[in-house]
Parts: C-alpha cells; structure tokens; sequence
C-alpha cells in the first residue's frame, strides 16, 4: 500500500483583491441584510412576540453603535443608546415577570433612533473598520464590561 501525502492544499489568495475589499465600504446587499434582521426583530418585540434572541439583536445592535459612537464615529449616537439601553434592561425585566418582551414608547423610539443611527455609521465607514468595532465589541463582551448589554 502506498503512503498518501497528508500535506494541505492552499488556496491561492490575491492579496489586492483582500486589501481593496477591507477598504472599501460594506455593500449594500450585506447592510441589507443586518437592516432586515434588525427591523424585524424590533417587529416582532413591538407586536409581542418578541423572544430572547430578538432581544439580544436589538442589544447588539446598540452595542455596536456605542462602541463606534465611544470611537469617534457618530458620537451623537450616545444619547439614544443610553436611553435604548435602558429601555432593553427594561424590556427584559418585563420579559422575566410576564413571559412579553415589550418597550414603552420611549424606549421604542430609542431604539428605532439607535437603528437609524447605526445604518448611517455602518454606511459611512470602510469594512476593515466595521470589523474592527465588532471585534472591539466582542472583546468588551468577554470582559463582561459594563459598556455592553447582554441577556
């Protein structure tokens, strides 16, 4: 029986066509889609029917919009994550009393400011440095920082 050969094949990347997407900005069918997911999750918590993991898109959202509002990109975002922010820690005491996830009003145009506000920093801003406020986020996340809300 012959030996096989356990070596990897790699694929051949083309380091310009990486450097020139990471400068870029995000396009538009991605954006799309993180805009989709968000709206619906804000749909589903409006109407009642709102769960954990609907709750936890709308934090994140939020999270990162903070985060780059903390970094100099949109800083006039702080104030209404402030208030989305409370008005997620409300919902979730409301969701462990009653089993409904709901928001005042309030902190349902918060949080829909807080959208409006990420959709133009996630527009404005290259790839590479979308990617870096979500790993900067992530890394607050692990260090349990007061600076992000997590279910």
């Amino acid at each position: 029986m012959k030996k096989k050969c356990k070596r990897k094949v790699r694929v051949a990347m083309n380091p310009i066509e990486i450097a020139i997407a990471g400068a870029g900005l995000v396009d538009q069918k991605s954006l799309n889609y993180l805009r989709q997911r968000e709206l619906s999750s804000l749909e589903s918590i409006v109407k009642g029917k709102g769960n954990r993991q609907d709750w936890q898109e709308l934090a994140d959202v939020m999270n990162i919009t903070q985060m780059m509002a903390l970094n100099g990109i949109g800083p006039e975002a702080l104030e209404a994550c402030d208030l989305a922010s409370v008005a997620l820690v409300e919902a979730k005491e409301r969701f462990d009393r009653t089993g409904k996830m709901g928001l005042s009003g309030i902190g349902l145009t918060a949080i829909r400011d807080v959208l409006e506000y990420a959709q133009l920093q996630q527009s404005s801003i290259a790839r590479s440095k979308f990617e870096e406020m979500i790993d900067k986020t992530l890394n607050h996340l692990k260090s349990k920082s007061p600076l992000v809300k997590v279910l």
